[in-house]
């Protein structure tokens, strides 16, 4: 049971990552914002990227906030892959 609850985790955890990238190489085609799937994307990413885009102004034509907000979510989400683990472990199921 578990595992299962890690699975789950980390499914969901890489589901969202995956959506940030899907955003961020959405950004280079400007019709890509206006599909269904797009405004669907961006609802659920821009809230997160949004932290970083008011912290980290653009250099020019070129937007790094997208990238450093990518790295920071890999490294962030280890960590709550680990909280999770060890809960599991801690309650035992």
């Amino acid at each position: 049971m578990g595992y299962s609850i890690l699975l789950v985790g980390q499914f969901i955890l890489d589901a969202y990552y995956w959506l940030i990238i899907i955003s961020i190489l959405g950004s280079w085609f400007p019709s890509f914002h206006s599909t269904k799937i797009g405004m669907w994307i961006s609802k659920l990413v821009e809230p997160y990227l949004g932290i970083f885009r008011r912290f980290i102004p653009p250099l020019g034509p070129i937007d790094f906030s997208p990238l450093i907000a990518l790295f920071a979510y890999r490294f962030l989400s280890g960590f709550a892959l680990e909280g999770l683990r060890q809960s599991v472990n801690f309650l035992g199921v």
